[in-house]
């Protein structure tokens, strides 16, 4: 009787990592890891031989000289006589500035625009089909020049609002002037403000943040978590008795009294913009740059974001719909219960991008005036100081932070509404 023994093992040999798919991922992933860094090593190296011969080092002292040039529409105390950085970071608010207000501008006609695109009305089906076509195939920048052109030329100097009879009057009970420099608006003004907290001192990236609105947000994020508690106490109810108590003059009332005594408390006014001289003084002012391309961006985007929205809610069953409509749901009640919290599972990915677009589209901004962080450090902060390389590089882990940021946030939304399998 003979017995059987294993073949004997074949022992490890150079073809294999070529030749044998045990080993060819890992050899040529390892073989594109050392290409890489050769690559960033030759890179480094050649631009830091360019420098040498060009006499230049690498360096961002340059950020802690004196700027030198003003900035037409800031959101902190700025002055000529400040730094780069200062410059900087002023660029840098006014581009997460003009960012915030496309994104949130762009959502609310896109998600409008998207849905009246689904209207059984032919008129209105075919009326924002134009709209989209029209934005979403000329470049944004044309829009940009466009609105801006339009509102020097059509819109009142503020000349035309002096006299017995003015050519031009303010809206809004006499409140809003809209002119061809800009938009001049109420602001908030306390009479027993708490003051201003002053961080970081005489530095560059100094700031003052004011009491009253820490006052208000605190009161406000509090009302609201109030009312999101007495929400889960209806749905506890609901759950457990089959009938859902009426808990909405609560809600209300907890987001919007605490903010109202907090209001009254620090004795909250409006300062109203008034003609003074060859200008409007007082409210608060925002420039046509900043109108031209906040409205550009926004109308732009929004034609994407409304195809987007037709598509998420396509890709809803039609089944849902006949259903809620047999439960007796009017067909506004259908779509905002039924059918758009289901499409926002099929939306938010893409939306991701279209936030993205829109802030990076913001460094249009040159083009109009408008004061960002690319017309700032990537503009005349690199033409004065010479250091392209330094700034660009700067302008670039600007941008790639924003939009990660943008990115990590609507992905940790899009996790939390879409559907838990168990």
């Amino acid at each position: 009787m003979t017995a059987l023994s294993d073949p004997p093992k074949e022992g490890f040999r150079l073809g294999m990592l070529i030749y044998d798919s045990r080993y060819r991922s890992m050899t040529i992933q390892v073989a594109a890891l050392v290409g890489f860094i050769a690559l960033a090593i030759w890179l480094v190296s050649n631009t830091a031989a360019n420098l040498a011969a060009l006499d230049k080092s690498l360096g961002f002292g340059f950020l802690m000289e004196p700027a030198g040039y003003d900035i037409n529409q800031t959101l902190l105390e700025y002055s000529s006589r400040d730094t780069h950085l200062r410059a900087s970071l002023l660029g840098l608010l006014n581009t997460l500035l003009v960012a915030a207000m496309g994104c949130i501008t762009a959502t609310i006609v896109g998600v409008i625009i998207g849905v009246l695109r689904l209207s059984h009305n032919w008129l209105v089906a075919r009326l924002m089909t134009v709209y989209v076509e029209l934005f979403r195939n000329v470049p944004v920048l044309l829009w940009i020049v466009l609105i801006m052109a339009v509102s020097i030329e059509t819109l009142p100097q503020p000349r035309d609002f002096r006299g017995d009879n003015p050519a031009a009057t303010m809206k809004v009970f006499d409140s809003v002037a809209v002119t061809n420099r800009g938009l001049y608006v109420p602001e908030p003004l306390f009479s027993r403000s708490l003051g201003n907290t002053h961080l970081l001192g005489e530095s560059s990236l100094r700031f003052d943040v004011s009491n009253d609105l820490i006052v208000i947000l605190i009161a406000l994020f509090g009302g609201i978590y109030a009312a999101h508690r007495v929400r889960v106490r209806a749905d506890r109810i609901q759950a457990q008795t089959g009938l859902r108590p009426t808990t909405w003059w609560q809600r209300l009332g907890l987001i919007t009294g605490p903010t109202i005594v907090v209001l009254i408390a620090l004795g909250f006014h409006l300062g109203y913009p008034a003609l003074k001289g060859f200008n409007f003084s007082g409210g608060t002012y925002m420039r046509n740059s900043l109108l031209a391309l906040w409205l550009a961006l926004s109308l732009y985007t929004a034609a994407f974001i409304a195809e987007i929205v037709r598509s998420g809610i396509n890709a809803i069953s039609k089944g849902q719909s006949e259903a809620a409509a047999a439960l007796g749901l009017r067909q506004r009640r259908i779509m905002s219960l039924v059918i758009l919290p289901q499409a926002m599972r099929v939306i938010i990915p893409p939306l991701i991008s279209q936030y993205l677009n829109l802030t990076k589209n913001s460094s249009l901004a040159i083009a109009v005036g408008y004061m960002d962080i690319t017309g700032t450090l990537g503009g005349i902060t690199l033409n004065q100081t010479g250091r392209e390389l330094e700034t660009i590089m700067m302008l670039m882990l600007v941008y790639l932070g924003i939009s990660l940021s943008i990115s990590f946030v609507m992905n940790w939304y899009n996790d939390r509404v879409k559907l838990k399998e168990r």
